[in-house]
C-alpha cells in the first residue's frame, strides 16, 4: 500500500487538509493511491469537505468524515466526466447504463479535478493494455488564455526591446541620417576649442611671459577660430536637436496611434483581464516616456558616444601614455554600469506596474464617484489610494537606494582619474616630454571626456525606464486577438437575417459556458431568450456578435460562417441595445449618429422620433446640440435607453439584439421604451434577452436556456401547456409580482405572433 503521493494543493500551492485517517483501512493490500481530490461542495452546494481517491484499481469516495468509503472498481465501461456551469464544477461517474455518482466543487478546485480525470483516463487505458498518452506540458498550470497573457508580462524587460522601436523609426530614416550627420558635425565643432588652446598657450602666452612680443595676427586667427567653432557648434546643435525632436515626436505619435488601434482590434476577452487605469498609463505615460527618451536622452547618448570616441582619438594622437592614464577608470565604470543595469532592469518595470495600481484607483473612483458618495466610502477610497501611493513610494525608495550610490561613485572615479592625469602630466612636463600647452589642452579634453562619461552613466536609469515602458507597450502589440480577421474574408452580400447555430460550444478558461447548442432563427423572426442568471443567454449573444469565437461548432448567417466574414462588415449589420446604455461625451446628435457619423440632421431626428426620444430632446436647453455628460450623466436611465435605441435605428440593421433593454427602468418608462422597441424590431431578425417575461410578449418563439443548453423552444402558449422549465420560470415570476401588489399576468391574454 503506497501513500507517498503528494498532498493536493490549492491554487496558491498551499497544502489542503491531510489525508483522511481511515484511508489506509479502506485500501486493499498493495493498492496504490494515484491521485486524490478534496471536493468542497455537498449535494446542496454548501461548503462541506468530501474526498475522492483514485487508486490503481478503484475510485473511492466519502461524503463526510463519518461516512463509509464507497468504491467503484475500474472497468472499460466506467467514465469520469468533468463539466462546469455558473461558477460550479461537476464530476460525474457513469457506466454504460446510468450515472453512478456526482460531486460538486468550486472552480478553484477545477484544475485539480482535471488532473484527477486525466489520471483516471490514463489508468483506464493501462488496464485495457493501451499506452498512456504523452503528458501535455503544463497541462494543469491554468487556462491558456491566462498563460498567454501573464507569461510575456512576467518576463523582465530587456534593453534590446528598444531596438524594436526601429519599426516606427524606419519611415523617418532620412531625417534620422541627417540628424546623425549634424550630431557628428556639432560634436567635432565642440572639440576644436581645446585643440586651439595648445598654440595659444605655447606660442602666445608662455613666450609673452618669457619677454617675447605677442603675435597679434596669430592671436586674431586663434580667437577667430574659437569664435567660429562656437558659432558652428551652436548652429549645428540647434539644427540636429530640432530635426531629431520632430522625428521623435512623430515616432511617439505613431506608437500611441498604433497601440490604440491594435487595442481596439483585440477581443473583449483581453479587456476582461485588464484594468482601465493600467491601459491608459501604457498608452499615455509609457509612450510619453519613450518619446522623451528618443528626443532627449538618446540624442545625448549618441553625442556622448561620439564625443568620447573622438576625444579618445585626439588624446592618443597628442600623447599615447597620457591617454592610457586617462582611460584607467573606464573598466571600473563599465563594470558598475553592468551591475547596476541588472538591478534596474526589473526595478523600473515594477515601478510601472505599481504606478498602474495608483491610476487604477483613480480610474475606479472618479467614474464611480456617485456610488462612492452614496455609500459614504470616501475614507475607504482615500485609504486605497494612500496604500497604493505608499506602495509606489516604497518601490521607488528601494530603487533609489541603488541609484543614489551609483551616480556619486562614478563621479568619484572620474575625479580620481583627473587627479591621476594631473600628477602624470606634471611629471611629464618636468621631464620635458610635453609642453604646458599640451597638458592644458589635455586637461580641457579630459574635462569633456569625463563629463560625457558621467552623463553616459546617468543614462542607464533612463534607458531601463524606457525599456520597461517599451516592453509594456509591446505586450499589447504582441497580443493576438482571440477573434482574428479571416485571411481572405468572404464578401457579405445583402443580409437576409437567417442565423443558424450548429453544435455551438464555448469555454471561458476552464469553465464550460455553452455546449451542444443548436438553433435556427428565420429571417425577420423575433426570438426571446429566457432563463436563470448564468444560463448562457448573454454569452450566446456575445458569440453571435463575435465578441468571442465559438470553441466548438459554428454560427452561420445566411449560410456563411461568421468567422469567414470581416469582423467590421459583420457587425455593421447588427444593432445592439444594452441593459446599461453607454453614451459618449458629446452632443445628443453625435451620440445618435455614432454608428453612422455622416448621418444628416433629418435622419437623426427621424431615428429619434421612432425611438420616442424627440420630445424630451426638444425640452433640453440646446435640443439635439445639448451636451451629454460622461457616460450620459444628466439624463435619466429611460432617456439614455431611448437614445441608444435611436442609435440602433439609425444604422438600420438587419439583425437586432436587445440585452435586457428595459430591466433597469420603471413601468411607465418601460412602456415608452417598448413603443420604441416595437418600431425597432419591425422587419428585422431580433434576439431579445429579458428576465421580465412581459417584455417578450411579441416574440415569435421563446428559447429557454439552462446551464448553457437549450431546454425548450416554442411560443408562450405552447410552453405554458408543457408545464416545463418555462412554466416554472413564469409562475415564479408571477408569484413575485403578486407579492409586490401588481397584476401577475399582464400579458397572458395578449396573443403572441405566429411562430
Amino acid at each position: 500500500m503506497n501513500l507517498s503521493v503528494s498532498l493536493p494543493t490549492d491554487l496558491a500551492g498551499r497544502p489542503c487538509d491531510p489525508w483522511p485517517d481511515d484511508l489506509r483501512l479502506a485500501l486493499a493490500p498493495a493498492e496504490n493511491v494515484l491521485a486524490a481530490l478534496e471536493v468542497d461542495l455537498d449535494a446542496q452546494l454548501r461548503f462541506a469537505p468530501q474526498w475522492l481517491v483514485l487508486t490503481d484499481r478503484r475510485l473511492l469516495a466519502r461524503d463526510h468524515p463519518k461516512a463509509v468509503w464507497q468504491a467503484w472498481s475500474l472497468s472499460p465501461t466506467l467514465e469520469l466526466r468533468l463539466s462546469d456551469h455558473a461558477g460550479v464544477a461537476h464530476l460525474a461517474l457513469h457506466d454504460a447504463q446510468r450515472r453512478l455518482a456526482v460531486w460538486h466543487l468550486t472552480l478553484g478546485r477545477q484544475p485539480a479535478a482535471q488532473t484527477l480525470v486525466e489520471r483516471f483516463q490514463t489508468q483506464q487505458r493501462l488496464l485495457q493494455g493501451a499506452a498512456p498518452p504523452e503528458p501535455a506540458p503544463d497541462a494543469a498550470a491554468g487556462d491558456g488564455l491566462e498563460a498567454s497573457e501573464a507569461d510575456p508580462e512576467a518576463t523582465p524587460p530587456s534593453t534590446w526591446t528598444l531596438l524594436r522601436l526601429w519599426r516606427f523609426a524606419r519611415p523617418y530614416r532620412g531625417q534620422l541620417l541627417a540628424g546623425f550627420a549634424l550630431t557628428l558635425a556639432s560634436t567635432a565643432a565642440t572639440l576644436v576649442p581645446p585643440y586651439l588652446t595648445m598654440p595659444l598657450m605655447d606660442r602666445v602666452l608662455i613666450p609673452y611671459q618669457n619677454g617675447q612680443a605677442i603675435d597679434t595676427a596669430l592671436v586674431a586667427w586663434l580667437l577667430g577660430g574659437l569664435l567660429l567653432a562656437a558659432l558652428a557648434a551652436w548652429g549645428l546643435g540647434w539644427a540636429r536637436t530640432y530635426i531629431l525632436a520632430l522625428v521623435s515626436e512623430r515616432i511617439g505619435a505613431d506608437l500611441r496611434t498604433t497601440t490604440y488601434e491594435h487595442l481596439l482590434k483585440l477581443s473583449l476577452e483581453y479587456f476582461g483581464g485588464k484594468r482601465t487605469g493600467d491601459l491608459m498609463a501604457r498608452i499615455g505615460s509609457e509612450t510619453d516616456r519613450i518619446n522623451v527618451f528618443l528626443s532627449l536622452h538618446l540624442l545625448d547618448f549618441a553625442t556622448d558616444v561620439l564625443m568620447i570616441a573622438m576625444t579618445a582619438v585626439i588624446l592618443f594622437s597628442i600623447n599615447p601614455w597620457l591617454a592610457l592614464v586617462t582611460l584607467l577608470p573606464l573598466p571600473f565604470i563599465a563594470w558598475m554600469i553592468h551591475v547596476v543595469r541588472e538591478r534596474l532592469r526589473t526595478g523600473f518595470e515594477k515601478i510601472d506596474r505599481v504606478w498602474g495600481e495608483v491610476t487604477n484607483v483613480l480610474a475606479d473612483t472618479i467614474p464611480g464617484i456617485r456610488v462612492v458618495k452614496a455609500f459614504a466610502q470616501e475614507s475607504r477610497e482615500a485609504r486605497r489610494f494612500r496604500e497604493a501611493n505608499r506602495h509606489n513610494l516604497m518601490v521607488n525608495d528601494r530603487l533609489n537606494r541603488i541609484w543614489s550610490l551609483f551616480t556619486p561613485t562614478v563621479s568619484l572615479l572620474t575625479e580620481i582619474g583627473l587627479l591621476v592625469v594631473w600628477a602624470f602630466g606634471i611629471w611629464q612636463v618636468s621631464r620635458g616630454d610635453i609642453t604646458v600647452g599640451t597638458l592644458t589642452a589635455f586637461l580641457a579634453y579630459i574635462g569633456r571626456f569625463y563629463t560625457r562619461l558621467d552623463s553616459m552613466s546617468r543614462i542607464v536609469s533612463v534607458t531601463q525606464k524606457a525599456a520597461a515602458g517599451a516592453k509594456r507597450i509591446f505586450d499589447i502589440l504582441d497580443h493576438v486577438s482571440s477573434v482574428p480577421e479571416p485571411a481572405q474574408p468572404v464578401p457579405l452580400p445583402e443580409v437576409q437575417g437567417r442565423i443558424q447555430l450548429q453544435d455551438v460550444g464555448f469555454r471561458y478558461g476552464h469553465r464550460r459556458v455553452i455546449q451542444g447548442l443548436n438553433l435556427d432563427i428565420r429571417p425577420g423572426e423575433m426570438i426571446g431568450l429566457v432563463g436563470h442568471s448564468g444560463s448562457g443567454k448573454s454569452t450566446l449573444v456575445n458569440l453571435i456578435c463575435r465578441f468571442y469565437d465559438v470553441s466548438e461548432g459554428a454560427i452561420r448567417v445566411d449560410g456563411i460562417d461568421i468567422r469567414q466574414l470581416a469582423v467590421a462588415d459583420w457587425r455593421r449589420h447588427i444593432g445592439l441595445v444594452l441593459q446599461e446604455p453607454f453614451l459618449f461625451f458629446g452632443t445628443i446628435a453625435e451620440n445618435i449618429a455614432y454608428g453612422k457619423p455622416g448621418a444628416t440632421r433629418e435622419e437623426i431626428i427621424a431615428a429619434a422620433r421612432a425611438a420616442h426620444a424627440h420630445e424630451f430632446i426638444l425640452r433640453l436647453p440646446q435640443g439635439y446640440d445639448s451636451l451629454v455628460g460622461e457616460r450620459g450623466q444628466g439624463l435619466s436611465g429611460g432617456e439614455r435607453q431611448r437614445i441608444s435605441i435611436a442609435r440602433a435605428l439609425l444604422i438600420d440593421p438587419r439583425i437586432l439584439i436587445l440585452d435586457e433593454a428595459t430591466s433597469a427602468v420603471d413601468t411607465e418608462t418601460e412602456q415608452e421604451i417598448q413603443k420604441a422597441l416595437d418600431n425597432l424590431v419591425r422587419g428585422r431578425t431580433t434576439i431579445a434577452i429579458a428576465h421580465r417575461l412581459s417584455t417578450l410578449r411579441k416574440a415569435d418563439r421563446l428559447v429557454v436556456m439552462d446551464r448553457g443548453e437549450i431546454v425548450e423552444v416554442g411560443p408562450h402558449e405552447e410552453l405554458m401547456e408543457r408545464r416545463g422549465a418555462y412554466w416554472r420560470l413564469y409562475e415564479a415570476q408571477a408569484r413575485n409580482v403578486d407579492s409586490e401588489g401588481s397584476p401577475p399576468e399582464a400579458w397572458r391574454d395578449q396573443p403572441a405572433r405566429s411562430a
